[in-house]
């Protein structure tokens, strides 16, 4: 976190040094809160936007799957953004809305979630990760009031599971901070109409990870094909997906290698249909 003029540098180690809640956000909010994600007063016109992300549970854990497109208007603002992260060992989070606010509340919530863990000597359960992401949400409702709303998916392995076949969760948020429970799949940007309509085809319980790749590729493919602001795979300038995964054995990112083959596979079974 950058610091670009002189600050009350005694002040701010007071309020580090005082007890209270372990939360780093509020940290922020009672020290410097100009830092906080959209308080810099700076609000462009054509702020670029991320679309589509997809997350679906599948028998090890959880997958999450956003296109690479990033657009101001009628204008593609970048053609490989990258818009899922992993947020700690066993959680995910993609976002969708105004791309630059989003990035910043994401790794905001990094550090949230790290200080935590530091402050208290355990991790937040996955509802409680859940539940600081949505508090971070309604902290930035008044820039979503202005058009520069951010609507991340959250997805995670929850550690406290009884059933290892059943700990993959997905949470949606809306621009209040209100969190709900998905079940099976869900879809959040503008191309996640069509994208949950593929899920909906496509997925079933018990996939293996292969099939699930495989599954959210293909949902983000059908989204593009319906959706402008969706960017679809490009394999001329090998520009592919950001598929991750969550499972008992921490995060991982699909590599681009796999997602060649998977992307190769759905185009010829298209080229083979193409009314499909």
């Amino acid at each position: 976190m950058s610091i670009d003029r002189p600050r009350d540098v005694h002040g701010i180690l007071r309020y580090a040094t005082a007890p209270g809640s372990s939360s780093f956000t509020e940290f922020v909010a009672a020290a410097a809160p100009e830092l906080l994600p959209g308080r810099t007063g700076n609000l462009g016109a054509a702020v670029p936007h991320g679309t589509t992300i997809v997350a679906a549970i599948f028998a090890d854990g959880v997958v999450m799957a956003g296109d690479r497109r990033a657009t101001a208007g009628n204008l593609i603002a970048q053609r490989d953004i990258e818009k899922v992260f992993a947020t700690d060992d066993y959680s995910l989070v993609g976002i969708a809305g105004a791309a630059g606010i989003a990035v910043e509340i994401v790794r905001l919530y990094q550090v949230e979630l790290e200080h935590y863990e530091k402050i208290e000597g355990t991790q937040l359960t996955l509802d409680g990760k859940a539940n600081r992401l949505g508090t971070m949400i309604r902290g930035n409702l008044a820039e979503a009031m202005q058009g520069l709303a951010v609507v991340p998916l959250f997805a995670g392995f929850d550690l406290d599971a009884e059933d290892a076949a059943n700990a993959g969760r997905i949470f949606s948020f809306d621009v209040t901070g209100g969190r709900y429970p998905e079940q099976y799949h869900h879809g959040v940007g503008s191309g996640s109409l069509f994208a949950r309509g593929a899920l909906k085809k496509l997925w079933r319980p018990g996939l293996s990870r292969d099939e699930i790749v495989r599954v959210v590729v293909e949902a983000l493919y059908d989204a593009a094909d319906d959706d402008a602001a969706t960017g679809g795979p490009d394999l001329t300038r090998r520009i592919f997906p950001v598929v991750m995964t969550a499972t008992s054995s921490g995060t991982e990112r699909v590599p681009e290698t796999e997602l060649d083959t998977v992307v190769r596979a759905i185009l010829a079974d298209r080229e083979a249909r193409p009314g499909a």
